[in-house]
């Protein structure tokens, strides 16, 4: 019996990013319906994101400021504006449209819609000249390919409803819907798309950033505390009326508590230690198990309308994520063997100018 318990833990250690990452999809997917019951409850979405990134600025800055202590370097005045500008376009640009969108959207739709971040962001990669498309190799045209079958995934979830699927019995919850709801899907999905384009060039610009700032926790501190500052600029211009503040011991306030707290703090952080562990290819790979637990409780548990046109379309959009991925894991690979091979023949040199020098020595 204590072998096999120990032979679980073996494997339950083994395989802790793989668990991690796991739970944190089904993080992601609750807070689709704990966010769309709240925003059907009356809370406005941008005082949500401007709490939101509050609670988890709170939340996550004595992490940074103690682990991060002895790596985090000098923010200069150049870094903090650099800073600015990309909590400008990751957090309040990218989550404003993207909740805003969930009001004229459903959850299936956004989560499916979400898959399409890593085509983006290899179609902007390549329009930046920052990657290149190399369509002569297998790796080159899966990346290629993966986009093109990713954006017709889009334009189908997009134009082509499709009919209701049936559901086959009665869901044991149900949420209350606004009239206008399903009324503005075409306005939810130009937001759905602005929303992936902002966070893909969102996710390259982190790249450059964390190469002259590499304190991960600290970053993500600066970004949501910047993203809540700007928000509440923002939120105060366009809505006059105070209530829209006041939040009660109910949906709303539940709501924000997750965003900041377990979304915003804890998903991230193990997302975070994932990509250090196995790269950010691994932690893209787990993007549409959201997409099929949301599906799963939008159908069975909330009794949310189902399209064929949203289920065609995700299988597509997921078809083409994953070749893309793997173009890039290839690609990955390639760089890595090329910086080793490098490296390994830099040593040699630097061996032989050794023994050169001892051979001079009388």
């Amino acid at each position: 019996m204590e072998l096999k318990t120990f032979q679980l833990g073996a494997i339950l250690w083994r395989y802790r990013p793989h668990l991690f990452m796991s739970l944190a999809q089904i993080g992601f997917a609750f807070m689709y319906f704990i966010t769309k019951a709240s925003f059907n409850h009356g809370m406005n979405p941008h005082v949500y994101v401007t709490y939101r990134l509050i609670v988890s600025s709170i939340v996550m800055l004595p992490f940074a400021y103690f682990i991060e202590r002895k790596v985090r370097p000098k923010l200069t005045f150049v870094l903090f504006m650099e800073i600015s500008l990309l909590s400008l376009l990751g957090m309040t640009l990218a989550l404003n449209l993207y909740y805003a969108s969930l009001i004229y959207t459903s959850p299936t739709f956004l989560s499916s819609m979400f898959n399409t971040i890593a085509s983006l962001t290899f179609i902007i990669a390549v329009a930046l000249r920052l990657e290149s498309p190399n369509a002569k190799s297998p790796k080159g045209l899966a990346k290629i390919f993966g986009t093109l079958i990713s954006l017709t995934g889009v334009l189908t979830i997009s134009l082509y409803r499709g009919p209701v699927v049936k559901n086959l019995w009665a869901a044991p919850i149900r949420m209350p819907h606004t009239s206008h709801v399903h009324e503005e899907w075409l306005k939810g999905s130009i937001f759905t798309v602005a929303t992936c384009i902002a966070f893909s060039l969102w996710y390259i610009m982190q790249a450059m950033t964390l190469k002259r700032y590499p304190a991960q926790l600290s970053l993500t501190t600066w970004m949501s505390f910047l993203g809540a500052a700007q928000t509440a600029v923002f939120t105060l211009i366009i809505q006059h009326k105070p209530s829209v503040w006041a939040i009660g011991f109910n949906i709303d306030l539940w709501n924000v508590l997750y965003g900041g707290v377990v979304v915003s703090s804890l998903l991230i952080f193990l997302q975070l230690w994932c990509t250090k562990q196995k790269g950010p290819v691994f932690v893209t790979m787990f993007t549409p198990v959201t997409t099929v637990l949301v599906v799963f409780l939008a159908y069975f548990v909330f009794g949310e309308k189902l399209y064929l046109g949203s289920i065609i379309g995700s299988i597509v959009v997921i078809t083409g994520l994953y070749l893309v991925l793997w173009g890039k894991e290839v690609s990955q690979k390639d760089q890595n063997t090329t910086q080793n091979m490098r490296e390994e023949k830099e040593d040699n040199q630097d061996k032989n100018f050794c023994l050169e020098g001892k051979e001079d020595v009388p």
